[in-house]
């Protein structure tokens, strides 16, 4: 793997939406083929799994997910893995399993991901019928990036 097949593979990314959902899934296949290292294999199971993920393949991307990190997945992409699997098993109806997940990750990590990884907790915590839960992480998340009323969002969020 090198710069070039990032770049490839970024070219690919960005024909999301303009051609066919199975399309799209073919041209990640044959492109993460080309990985020949053994370690790649972790890369390749992710980007897989991402690809049917982004196109509504839910139950086809979990396993993938998994793969990926059973293998031994790395660097930001082992973040993105996580946070995408939580997601992808709450679509699944498995909401406990994505709360644990993502927990651990806030947990344990923080990198430019943190805000996602709470947005993704919201929604399961959401799903899990923790409204109140999910709203105060959802507002602190948005409290960093607003122009005003940064501190005073952020305490609501924290008081409710």
């Amino acid at each position: 793997m090198d710069q070039n097949w990032e770049a490839q593979l970024q070219s690919i990314w960005l024909k999301l939406g303009t051609i066919s959902n199975e399309e799209f899934i073919l041209l990640i296949k044959n492109h993460v083929e080309l990985l020949t290292i053994t370690d790649s294999q972790a890369i390749a199971d992710f980007e897989r799994a991402c690809a049917f993920d982004s196109t509504g393949h839910e139950k086809e991307a979990e396993p993938l997910y998994r793969s990926a990190l059973d293998k031994g997945l790395t660097g930001l992409r082992r973040r993105r893995a996580r946070i995408q699997l939580a997601s992808t098993l709450r679509n699944n109806g498995k909401i406990e399993e994505s709360i644990q997940i993502l927990r651990e990750e806030k947990s344990n990590y923080s990198d430019e991901l943190d805000d996602a990884a709470d947005s993704f907790l919201a929604l399961s915590l959401s799903s899990a019928g923790k409204h109140k839960e999910a709203l105060s992480l959802a507002l602190k998340a948005l409290s960093k990036h607003l122009p005003r009323y940064n501190n005073s969002l952020s305490r609501y969020a924290e008081n409710l």
